[in-house]
């Protein structure tokens, strides 16, 4: 590929296929029990809820009966992160324990996506959900915190499958396609789990090291480039992700910051419920261009994660911003750098040098 069409792909749209329809499922999915949270009083634990209502990303494309299982599934992954990531902060578990069992998490669920198929691809959701929930205090029970989450997955499970009611077609041992892991393709996942491991563990390690507050930020771009087809598209997601996330941080920055023009200054006394507000309308437009170009996708996801994040717990904007752009650059970098050292295809040519090397 020449290096124009390189540069062409990172900016270029991907035709639309009624994303609209996806955004307001998911969009609904968020709303509704934000909104409820935010009437009885408990801002603090959207979060949880959000992260529940991830579930709808899933399966955007499937019929109605595909979709149900696919987010049933999904509402696996996230909630096994919710909950995990709840009992490291009940427990006050931080640091090289919260990289460890994020890096564990980050293997598993990717054996896990291999194996189901999910789409989006990898468990990137599932290791981002873990860190922000292990990152904020657990100002309620583990289980209340987790059926929050289950609830919300449910809602938005259900919402995926309102449409079936129009048409009511349903067909015995209808069965998602998916990729059986023998052989060669289970040796391919195993080894692409030990990536993620790789990646997400030092980009942990990295973060703490180095004194930031948030090595979970890290640990989740650096997953980013690993959902990649093959190399370049690996690349390609690192760097929007990069781009995206810093044009995202613009965004946190016109909202937190405190100027004239700030949403928060417009209507004072009210916060919660504006941040509240602007995470649904930010998902929504998450959704809309997901699968068309990933970098604007990060433009309105990023504010939607520092923005629950800070309704769950409030920290210094400024620092906050820092922060979420060091270690954005750090964990992609260390994802497209592991994206580049370990590849299927390289260490397969060396297993099969080193079998001719050793002779019959």
């Amino acid at each position: 590929m020449s290096l124009q069409r390189h540069v062409r792909s990172l900016h270029s749209l991907a035709p639309a296929n009624k994303d609209h329809v996806s955004a307001w499922r998911v969009a609904i999915s968020v709303a509704v029990p934000s909104l409820v949270l935010l009437a009885s009083g408990h801002p603090e634990l959207i979060a949880y809820a959000v992260f529940g209502a991830l579930t709808g990303m899933y399966g955007r494309t499937e019929p109605h009966q595909l979709r149900l299982r696919h987010q049933g599934q999904a509402a696996v992954l996230l909630l096994t992160g919710v909950g995990t990531g709840v009992l490291l902060s009940a427990h006050h578990i931080h640091s090289w324990a919260l990289v460890l069992t994020e890096a564990v998490f980050a293997g598993a669920g990717s054996l896990f996506a291999d194996r189901t198929t999910l789409k989006p691809a990898g468990p990137f959701f599932g290791i981002l959900a873990l860190g922000a929930c292990a990152s904020v205090p657990a100002t309620v029970p583990w289980h209340v915190a987790v059926l929050i989450a289950a609830g919300s997955a449910a809602f938005s499970i259900a919402v995926g499958f309102g449409g079936w009611f129009r048409g009511r077609t349903w067909q015995r041992g209808w069965r998602r396609d998916v990729t059986v892991l023998r052989g060669e393709r289970r040796r391919a996942a195993w080894l692409h789990a030990a990536r993620y491991v790789s990646a997400v563990g030092a980009a942990g390690a990295i973060g703490v090291l180095s004194g930031s507050g948030h090595p979970h930020w890290a640990m989740a771009a650096a997953a980013v480039p690993l959902a990649g087809a093959d190399l370049p598209s690996s690349v390609y997601r690192g760097i929007h992700r990069i781009v995206g996330t810093l044009l995202g941080l613009v965004v946190v920055a016109a909202v937190l910051f405190p100027w004239p023009g700030s949403p928060l200054q417009a209507f004072p006394g009210h916060a919660a419920a504006v941040m509240a507000c602007l995470v649904i309308v930010l998902q929504f437009s998450t959704e809309l261009f997901m699968t068309r170009h990933y970098g604007l996708a990060m433009i309105s996801f990023t504010p939607v994660i520092l923005l629950i994040g800070q309704l769950a717990a409030p920290a210094d904007p400024q620092v906050l911003v820092t922060e979420r752009a060091v270690e954005t650059l750090v964990g992609a970098a260390v994802g497209i750098l592991v994206v580049v050292l370990i590849r299927p295809r390289l260490i397969r040519h060396r297993l099969i040098r080193r079998g001719r090397a050793a002779g019959p």
